[in-house]
């Protein structure tokens, strides 16, 4: 399933939906993403300012991958931005 995300709130929403939808608490998908349950806790609340390599951890934790579309494909071996 595709979740078009467009705001920090509704990453947040998502996140809490899939957790709920695999039987977890805010807890035990925290142990699961080797991360606290206050920043479950405030990713599910749609925090903006939260660490995106944390939020990798528990997307992953969920089974879950980030798919971005609509952005130019970098030219290949160029991966750095420059």
């Amino acid at each position: 399933m595709i979740t078009q995300i467009q705001t920090p709130l509704h990453l947040g929403s998502a996140i809490r939906s899939a957790r709920k939808q695999l039987g977890l608490t805010q807890p035990q998908l925290a142990l699961a993403a080797g991360v606290g349950v206050r920043f479950i806790v405030d990713l599910e609340a749609g925090k903006p300012t939260l660490r995106l390599e944390t939020v990798l951890r528990v997307i992953d934790a969920l089974g879950g991958t980030l798919q971005i579309s609509g952005l130019p494909i970098p030219p290949e071996g160029n991966s750095d931005g420059a």
